[in-house]
């Protein structure tokens, strides 16, 4: 019977120092964050605008491209993402209608509200 109350306050106190330290990290992170200066509004407008499009084109195409390398179940090594006109373009070959499909799919979910234009065409064969 002692054995197993022991065992039990044992780990009580381990999930207690687990707790606290926690808590201390969040308090440690909480500090810092307060001594950090804070971005006004006006100046993360300026940031943002100083990207020009050119870093805005550039930011979706690498969202874009990695979202297809990043699917465990879609094969990119053949496929290349560009931006032209205001609109992500998907450049390459696939090797099913399924793969064509999950491109689109992926692209457009990175995209967001950008449209996506579908300039892959389907290679028969098989991944090489």
């Amino acid at each position: 019977m002692k054995n197993s109350s022991s065992r039990r306050n044992l780990i009580i106190g381990a999930h207690l120092v687990a707790l606290v330290c926690g808590l201390g990290g969040v308090a440690q992170a909480v500090a810092q964050n307060a001594a950090a200066p804070s971005i006004s509004r006006p100046e993360s407008i300026a940031a943002s605008a100083n990207q020009g499009p050119n870093q805005a084109d550039e930011d979706l195409r690498n969202r874009v491209q990695t979202a297809l390398h990043a699917d465990p179940y879609f094969y990119d090594t053949h496929v290349t993402v560009s931006v032209k006109n205001g609109s992500v373009v998907l450049n390459g070959f696939v090797f099913s209608a399924w793969d064509l499909r999950d491109a689109l799919r992926i692209a457009r979910k990175a995209a967001g509200n950008t449209p996506v234009v579908d300039n892959l065409s389907i290679k028969e064969g098989g991944r090489r």
